[in-house]
């Protein structure tokens, strides 16, 4: 879906007043016309980072996805001027909107610079932007002391089952692991119109999926078009991603890719490998996608048009041999 949305001037202009503002704790901003643009300023009325995000509350409406930036350092005249990039896509919000905003949350950090933000949150609920919700976010995704592997393994669980007991806003996806996981309501949407696309079209026919990791969320990543030669350069390559990729071959047949790089962390691999056959599960069960083919590698790199092609071909080849005529009776 980030199909050339950018970060507008206007809102670099604002960025740069914002780092250097001696009392603004930060700015909103909103897609307009495929540009991503400023919007209200965020004064600092207190001495605390928590205790500005009271100020949030007349800029966050039930029905409206917004960026929100702010300045991270309870200090506003400290050194550190490093701001969180949190997105706001309410579940009440229009389909395409959130669309919009999720797929290009990526875009908005990299155009105004990654160095500028340390952090960036994805959220759904108006309390996660309050003191109370802020101060749980920071609890779920600190951790002091180094684990092991088994350790992270099992905090993640326990956490996962904290996290059910208070339900979640997203959709449940069916327990085919030990870890349940909630995906974001856009997502079927999105993975309806990808079957429902026009083979001959040259309409979006990739759609990547990300976990957030913090809430433990399968959340809309990108919708796109590519072809089996630019899947491995479609594909995100900075962290692991389940895409849905619509073939062109006669019956659109949908080709499940995941991919992990080898950089990724514990808890990343661990959730993606958990959930991967409840992915496959909400693709068929609630956007009523027929996965014909899966392919799994650690680097896109990998999911080549040769690859791709290779899967296409034996099924061919085994069609061909189980409609092969019989041999006639007679003397052997």
């Amino acid at each position: 879906m980030q199909s050339g949305i950018s970060a507008s001037q206007e809102l670099q202009t604002a960025l740069g007043n914002l780092v250097t503002s001696p009392s603004d704790r930060g700015l909103t901003a909103t897609i307009s016309n495929e540009q991503i643009v400023p919007g209200a300023t965020i004064p600092s009325t207190s001495s605390s980072f928590l205790s500005d995000l009271a100020n949030l509350t007349s800029h966050i409406q039930p029905t409206e996805a917004l960026y929100i930036l702010l300045r991270r350092s309870d200090t506003l005249s400290s050194p550190d001027k490093s701001l969180v990039a949190i997105t706001y896509v309410p579940n009440a919000a229009p389909v395409r909107q959130k669309m919009l905003f999720a797929a290009t949350r990526l875009t908005l950090v990299r155009d105004l610079g990654g160095d500028h933000f340390p952090e960036s949150v994805f959220c759904t609920e108006a309390d996660d932007l309050t003191a109370k919700g802020w101060q749980k976010h920071r609890q779920h995704t600190d951790s002091a002391d180094p684990l092991t592997a088994e350790e992270q393994s099992a905090r993640d669980i326990r956490d996962q089952e904290a996290l059910e007991s208070r339900g979640t806003g997203g959709q449940g996806l069916a327990q085919g692991g030990r870890i349940a996981v909630r995906a974001d309501g856009d997502i079927a949407a999105a993975l309806r119109a990808l079957g429902e696309g026009s083979v001959s079209s040259s309409s979006e026919n990739l759609v990547q999926l990300r976990m957030d990791v913090a809430s433990e969320t399968l959340q809309l990543a990108s919708v796109s078009s590519a072809t089996p030669s630019s899947l491995s350069s479609a594909i995100d390559g900075a962290e692991p991603r389940f895409s849905f990729y619509r073939h062109a071959d006669a019956a659109a047949s949908i080709v499940f890719i995941s991919t992990c790089p080898s950089g990724a962390k514990i808890k990343e691999r661990m959730l993606y490998a958990a959930s991967r056959s409840n992915v496959i599960a909400l693709a068929q069960g609630e956007a009523g996608l027929k996965v014909a083919k899966r392919i799994e590698a650690a680097d896109p790199k990998e999911v080549t048009g040769e690859v791709v092609e290779e899967e296409f071909e034996s099924a061919r080849v085994e069609e061909k041999r189980g409609f092969a005529k019989p041999k006639k009776p007679g003397r052997r």
